[in-house]
């Protein structure tokens, strides 16, 4: 099992995660969350992280829908067989209490290049945690899992997410449809 890593203390206030609707719900303001890979024994606040942003989430990006939570336990150890293989690195920003705030995964591992996707609880949004996530995951890509190239995509509905990719060192290189919606192609050349 790897150490915990602290994100930097620097990231708390960064502008790009601001902006997006989340000013009204009450926010974390608790020491910056570990990243950590995924474990058995993560499970249950994970559950509890998703069953808790369920709708939040819902707004920008299709619902899970509600196999996902009752099969949880069977989909969960999928992950995990799939994390063992190195198909998916899954990450968890973990509060020192043990509570998820956030996730970030690298996804379809393969021939150097992997697909990235974040969410962040809706309570720890706007202080900068995405960003300082989705650099540590992009850092750790290129020196501990050997990736060379990290794809990302996001609704054009979704300002947040973008700046954050492009924050990053994501660039776009294509328009798509998402989910029913216009979005943008992104890649990062970690090399």
């Amino acid at each position: 099992m790897s150490q915990p890593t602290p994100l930097p203390e620097t990231s708390m206030e960064s502008e790009e995660d601001r902006g997006t609707g989340s000013e009204l719900t009450p926010h974390l303001h608790l020491p910056i969350p570990d990243l950590q890979l995924l474990r058995l024994d993560h499970a249950p606040a994970l559950l509890a992280f998703e069953r808790e942003n369920r709708a939040y989430f819902a707004a920008a990006v299709p619902d899970r829908g509600d196999e996902f939570f009752t099969e949880f336990d069977t989909q969960y150890a999928q992950l995990l067989v799939w994390q063992a293989a190195g198909t998916d690195y899954l990450h968890l920003l973990v509060t020192e209490r043990g509570e998820v705030v956030g996730r970030v995964n690298l996804t379809e591992v393969a021939d150097g290049s992997a697909e990235l996707g974040y969410r962040i609880a809706q309570k720890a949004t706007g202080q900068g945690l995405a960003t300082a996530a989705v650099r540590k995951v992009r850092e750790l890509a290129a020196t501990e899992y050997g990736l060379s190239r990290l794809r990302a995509r996001v609704t054009l509905d979704n300002p947040a997410s973008r700046k954050v990719l492009e924050h990053n060192g994501f660039v776009a290189v294509g328009e798509l449809t998402l989910n029913g919606k216009p979005a943008m192609s992104y890649i990062c050349e970690l090399r």
